[in-house]
């Protein structure tokens, strides 16, 4: 059964008050489904796909408190425990959240993408993520050519920035 509005409920209350961070990750998530959705993932993928979306910054909050930093390599280390314990009080199963929790400890880490989960969720991040922090044409390029593996990732890149070499 599929719980993805209790989880985007919960984590808008983990977040309170901080809309970006809200925004960041229903976007990622929009990304993330619909590409997942388009490149026909099968539905347990999809799932785990759609929830590892919503919470993949998830260790944000515990980076900024512990080490003043929302670095990537921070996120990566605290987001696990924070979305084990959050993901299990919504009565998801171990293996399904252990693979979640997989994916947030290396949704900055671009090599070795061993699924199409999680070379979804890096392309959805890297959508918002050229936006939110303005990159330039041949930033994008370069990520095309490094990260993207998708062909509907790849479409949604080229019609939303357009960018040249």
């Amino acid at each position: 059964m599929n719980k993805i509005g209790y989880v985007i409920n919960t984590m808008i209350e983990y977040y309170a008050g901080d809309t970006r961070r809200i925004q960041h990750f229903l976007k990622v998530y929009g990304f993330s489904k619909a590409i997942g959705e388009l490149e026909n993932l099968s539905e347990e993928l999809q799932e785990i796909l759609e929830v590892a979306a919503v919470v993949h910054d998830i260790g944000i909050k515990v980076s900024e408190e512990k080490y003043h930093s929302s670095a990537g390599s921070y996120q990566q280390l605290e987001g696990p425990p924070v979305a084990r314990e959050m993901l299990g009080k919504l009565g998801y199963d171990i293996e399904f959240i252990e693979r979640v929790c997989y994916l947030i400890s290396h949704h900055h880490t671009y090599s070795n993408i061993d699924g199409m989960d999680y070379q979804i969720l890096v392309e959805a991040d890297f959508l918002v993520n050229i936006s939110e922090d303005n990159m330039g044409d041949k930033e994008i390029y370069s990520i095309k050519e490094k990260i993207f593996r998708t062909k509907v990732g790849h479409e949604f890149l080229h019609n939303m920035y357009q960018y040249s070499k």
